[in-house]
């Protein structure tokens, strides 16, 4: 039996807008077994990220009273790791489309493990800062190489399911990591999780050394250099669908920064719950997001990514402006913050893995750009995202369910202008499977 299902989606502006100098040419499917370890190593670099981000929070008072420095000043070191993961991603994605993805990763690794060291090491604030920035850029090139090596490795429907694991994985991090942070921190100080970073750093190297081999031989690489791959991610930023997808991504994650960012005030300081509920509600939550992965894996086999993607973010755009509307109407209800919240973080959870799919397809002819854009857009809307929530005050939910409001609103205007949903155009392909 066959189905057919689009995967390829999106019109472009011109049928070579993301042309390689050579023709590219899809690599032999994986053997079972090597796909799995290569999937799970691929998955847990894509968690580095989240784990640098997350895991030194809760020793940020210890850390202000270690380093003699404020509050604020401390808060600049994740802001800069963001900033290091955005140009991390810029620069080290395209750059593997002319020089290859293994020895990148290899240096990503290496230069994580180092650069975490120096973080635990830190004399001053303003060391720990830049530090923080470098460990956010050779962090980037785990995250941002992952998908690149999918969309190498991989084609036909397995494709969506692949991304959604990358996309569970980011969501399942965020939970763990002040876990495991708040555990060193009991038995040791701040300095000790820059050090378990630096061990996972080592420990990822010797996985991508085992399980990772080169994805993109001499081969099916950018012939024209360094330049002719920057050229070329100049003309993804001309693809109206590529644009539209790398967007819808951008604005989603604003608005799941936003939730991150906002959502222990909403709950423990307007809704009264102890840390402890918090967590909880935060762990449900990020199950919703996991639940709604699965869900997409499931799915993509029979329903096509554009439409999925339509539904996810239909679904957020309720979610959100159910919540605004309700708080208006009755106030700050502690039912009404977590049913909406679970309900956008069900749609965020299945426009994750729809985004990935659907702009590294359009960006196939150069994968290392095409996932530098959406992860740079990813990680840029969120950092501008999170500290809006805070300026306008912790004393309502509204803040944060506006800013997540006008995030998804966004999205899915960008969804209707430059993807269009209802389009089907040459550049689409329908792609044939057996189930």
């Amino acid at each position: 039996m066959t189905s057919r299902k689009m995967l390829d989606p999106g019109a472009t502006n011109s049928p070579s807008a993301a042309a390689p100098t050579g023709s590219h040419v899809l690599s032999p499917p994986e053997p079972a077994e090597r796909a799995r370890g290569l999937l799970a190593v691929l998955a847990c670099l894509t968690a580095v990220g989240p784990l640098a981000i997350d895991m030194y929070i809760p020793g940020f008072p210890a850390m202000s009273r270690t380093l003699h420095t404020s509050s604020p000043a401390i808060q600049l070191t994740l802001t800069a790791f963001l900033a290091g993961v955005v140009v991390g991603q810029i620069v080290i994605g395209p750059v593997s489309d002319s020089l290859g993805r293994r020895g990148l990763l290899i240096g990503g690794c290496a230069g994580f493990a180092l650069v975490a060291l120096a973080c635990a090491f830190a004399p001053g604030v303003g060391t720990l800062i830049a530090a923080r920035f470098l460990l956010g850029f050779v962090g980037a090139a785990g995250m941002v190489l992952a998908r690149a090596v999918i969309t190498d490795r991989f084609h036909g429907p397995e494709v969506p399911r692949h991304f959604a694991l990358l996309s569970q994985i980011m969501s399942v991090a965020p939970v763990v990591a002040p876990v495991i942070g708040g555990a060193i921190l009991s038995v040791s100080s701040w300095r000790t999780v820059f050090g378990a970073l630096s061990l996972a750093g080592v420990l990822l190297l010797i996985a991508v050394l085992v399980k990772v081999p080169e994805s993109l031989p001499p081969e099916r690489r950018q012939r024209a250099g360094l330049v002719g791959t920057f050229q070329v991610m100049g003309r993804l930023t001309r693809n109206r669908s590529f644009m539209g997808c790398a967007l819808v991504l951008g604005l989603a994650s604003a608005a799941l920064f936003s939730y991150i960012s906002g959502s222990s005030f909403v709950f423990e300081r307007i809704h009264g719950t102890s840390p402890a509920v918090y967590s909880l509600i935060f762990a449900v939550n990020a199950v919703g997001m996991l639940l709604a992965g699965a869900l997409f894996s499931r799915l993509s086999l029979r329903v096509s990514v554009k439409a999925l993607l339509t539904v996810s973010v239909a679904v957020c755009l309720a979610g959100t402006l159910a919540q605004v509307l309700l708080t208006v109407a009755l106030g700050d209800r502690f039912a009404v913050s977590w049913i909406c919240l679970f309900v956008v973080l069900w749609g965020i959870g299945m426009l994750l893995p729809a985004t990935m799919t659907l702009g590294q397809n359009l960006g196939r002819a150069a994968p290392g750009a095409a996932s530098a854009l959406l992860g740079g857009l990813q990680f840029l809307f969120g950092a501008i995202a999170s500290p809006v929530v805070g300026l306008f005050g912790e004393t309502s939910s509204l803040p944060m369910s506006l800013v997540m409001l006008v995030s998804a609103a966004l999205a899915a205007l960008a969804l209707i202008v430059l993807v269009r949903p209802g389009s089907v155009t040459p550049s689409e392909r329908d792609m044939v499977m057996d189930s």
